[in-house]
């Protein structure tokens, strides 16, 4: 669950809800030990459980509710609490964020249902023994159209194309503008109001990490540092608004929006990914998920555990 900067783009104030009021980390950027970034991993490994699980159930005349109950149910059977459920003001009423075509995130699962061509955004957070993984992943319903196959791809590189800016020495602006010219260069563009963020034992801590800046500018990156990335891209304008529900953030003109998001540690032996999905932890899992959304070839160099 992304990060909000507070303000509305300008011309579309008038669109605009209140956003709901996000819990703020406000300490500065916390180092994680060896031992937090286990426990994160362990939280990050859940959450791509329930990721798993929710991506299984998608497929026309599902309701987006069926979505949120397959991964509110793999929380339960492996003992974590749901990072999203309560948060915020208004609380957040779910367990995932499920967000259909135009709706970019934030979206709250319920009676809808999916047809044929739509592409639905979950994402997700898992928490264990007080520490916070969380993932997101876009997946298209049957078959769907050229412009959102290419969108997905986008926002996955892009994604990719941030982790492997993680590393000791470069800076976060290095890891913005990284997705921003991925994004960009494909003919999309970025939401510029929300952002990914530091995460840890609170859902939001130190540094905030927009998808779009300058490289070699921004706050050194240092091991210890975790990181939920998250390119949020629109096909369309980059101007957003949201719902009376208070929370459903949507692409201001009705296109189609993607969201990836990974957790990430940057260690002294590059980028670790805390919440890809490791065969094992269940006997249902380890094929598929990693292929699409956190298999090693799609970052070269990318580590599943620091070296």
């Amino acid at each position: 669950m992304n990060r909000d900067r507070g303000r509305a783009p300008a011309g579309v104030q008038g669109l605009l809800r209140p956003v709901p009021t996000m819990p703020r980390g406000g300490r500065g950027v916390v180092l994680k030990t060896a031992h937090d970034l286990e426990c994160m991993r362990q939280a990050g490994r859940i959450t791509a459980l329930a990721l798993r699980a929710a991506r299984d159930v998608i497929r026309p005349g599902v309701t987006t509710a069926d979505i949120d109950a397959a991964a509110a149910e793999v929380l339960r059977k492996h003992g974590a609490q749901a990072a999203f459920l309560g948060y915020g003001q208004p609380p957040f009423p779910a367990v995932t964020t499920v967000s259909v075509n135009e709706e970019l995130v934030h979206g709250i699962p319920g009676r809808r249902r999916l047809v044929e061509g739509d592409i639905v955004s979950v994402d997700c957070g898992a928490v264990v023994e007080g520490y916070v993984g969380d993932a997101a992943f876009t997946w298209g319903v049957g078959e769907v159209s050229e412009l959102a196959s290419r969108l997905m791809r986008v926002t996955l590189a892009a994604l990719w194309a941030g982790i492997a800016q993680m590393r000791p020495g470069k800076r976060t602006g290095d890891i913005s503008a990284a997705i921003q010219q991925c994004v960009e260069g494909a003919g999309f563009n970025v939401v510029r109001e929300y952002t990914g963020h530091g995460v840890g034992r609170q859902m939001h801590e130190d540094p905030m990490v927009p998808n779009y800046g300058t490289a070699g500018k921004g706050l050194l990156l240092r091991p210890g540092m975790t990181i939920a990335l998250e390119p949020m891209v629109l096909a369309g304008s980059p101007e957003t608004a949201v719902l009376e529900d208070r929370w459903t953030v949507v692409a201001a003109d009705g296109s189609l929006t993607a969201h990836f998001e990974h957790t990430v540690a940057v260690t002294e032996g590059g980028p670790w990914v805390l919440t890809d999905q490791e065969p094992g932890l269940d006997e249902s899992a380890g094929i598929g998920y990693n292929e699409y959304f956190a298999g090693p070839a799609a970052a070269p160099g990318t580590e599943r555990k620091p070296s």
